[in-house]
């Protein structure tokens, strides 16, 4: 059983963490945590700008390239143009544009002007795009049209492990989303968990990241830790050809969900252009996994496409910086039912009648893992109970520490 802080009724399962074990410390509250963390996010890529100064950051097919120098300098002056505009440390600030080098610039801008970036999905219908903008209380919005704002470069250093550093919200495209606030603390362990799990090189990492970065799984999951490490963010959001992506742009690293993976199968079936392709990064949120959107005919083709990359398949959810559980598809037989291990920090909990067993609704705490959605108590005081958030999820874990969905059973919630 575990230490510290527990939940009531609930069985706690302690595995030996699958990266940067040596780091973690726990704290007086139960929570394992990062010992060697920068105070804040935006001292960490600062430090990593003049350190891959001429490195390309960022590139969008057919759009800017941009270099770490390039990039850095486009958004602090929009930080500054954000300071002119009023905007200071603690405000919000939606980012409502499609991914793309804009996105960027306008996401990383926000952040250095002190204010809290809020991710505003794209693909969210007007009316509910409006009203996370309202319930986020958003004090500025960059859209998708028009300039951004442009003043002298500024930079806010101020803040501190503890401060919201990101408000991402959750839910349907139907439905009001809930508002999660991530801490730079959240944050910055997310990052150094997936480094360290999925041993992220240093030295010209070239990320093609295909998934939406108004979502965890894209911003804090893949867009953060490639710059964290120097490496490029390739984006295509208007390519017409991927394969021919992945050879021009010397990819070696592929991020999107199953379902994006199972699209692109024919055409680069077709192609074979696949070889210089070294990791496959499968992001699946909660209820993607859940629903078994990663069989093993999947995993088996791109085994196929990509022959010298190695597959992970990470599972999260939004509340948790978009981790959580890890596994190698590489080496999984049964991809479809499997969650995965925990990693980084992240702890597990079972919570339900037979959590003693081994069964029960799946409960998550971590440096990784949100303290409260924002503005909304009565869904904090539903899913947060002290250090542990209730995922929703029944699922099984067996000795090893693997955890199974248990399809037969859910949650109803967020």
């Amino acid at each position: 059983m575990g230490h510290g802080e527990h939940e009531p009724g609930a069985a706690v399962f302690e595995f030996p963490a699958t990266s940067a074990a040596t780091q973690l410390r726990r704290g007086s509250d139960g929570v394992l945590r990062y010992g060697d963390l920068s105070p804040a996010l935006t001292e960490l890529l600062d430090l990593r700008v003049h350190s891959f100064t001429n490195r390309e950051a960022v590139v969008e097919v057919g759009g800017p390239r941009l270099t770490y120098r390039e990039l850095w300098h486009s958004a602090s002056r929009i930080a500054g143009g954000l300071q002119r505009h009023g905007i200071g440390y603690g405000d919000r600030v939606a980012v409502h544009m499609p991914t793309s080098a804009r996105w960027v610039q306008a996401f990383l801008g926000a952040l250095l002007s002190g204010a809290v970036p809020v991710l505003v999905p794209d693909a969210l219908p007007p009316a509910i795009a409006d009203r996370v903008i309202a319930d986020s209380r958003a004090d500025f919005v960059l859209g998708p049209d028009g300039p951004l704002p442009d003043s002298t470069a500024y930079i806010d250093d101020g803040a501190a492990l503890d401060d919201p550093a990101l408000l991402c919200y959750t839910g349907t495209l139907r439905s009001m989303p809930a508002g999660v606030e991530l801490s730079n603390e959240n944050l910055l362990s997310a990052v150094s968990s997936v480094i360290g799990a999925l041993g992220l090189p240093a030295e010209g990492l070239r990320n093609l990241v295909l998934l939406p970065l108004a979502h965890a799984s894209g911003c804090v999951d893949q867009l953060l830790p490639t710059f964290a490490v120097g490496g490029t963010v390739v984006l295509a959001p208007g390519a017409r050809s991927l394969a021919d992506v992945l050879v021009w742009e010397r990819i070696d690293t592929v991020s999107a969900t199953p379902r994006i993976f199972a699209g692109l199968v024919p055409e680069l079936v077709a192609r074979r252009a696949g070889a210089g392709v070294r990791r496959i990064s499968k992001a699946c949120h909660r209820s993607e996994r859940a629903a078994a959107a990663a069989p093993v005919a999947l995993t088996t083709a791109l085994r196929e496409l990509f022959p010298a990359a190695r597959q992970w398949s990470l599972w999260g959810a939004t509340e948790t910086s978009g981790i959580g559980l890890m596994v190698d598809d590489t080496e999984l037989a049964d991809a479809g039912s499997t969650l995965g291990f925990a990693f980084g920090g992240t702890e597990l909990a079972l919570s339900g009648p037979q959590a003693s067993a081994g069964h029960g609704e799946l409960l998550c705490r971590g440096p990784n893992v949100s303290r409260r959605y924002w503005n909304n108590p009565g869904a904090s005081a539903a899913r947060f109970s002290g250090s542990w958030f209730h995922t929703g999820d029944f699922v099984s874990i067996d000795a090893d520490g693997l955890v199974r969905v248990d399809p037969s059973r859910r949650v109803s919630g967020l």
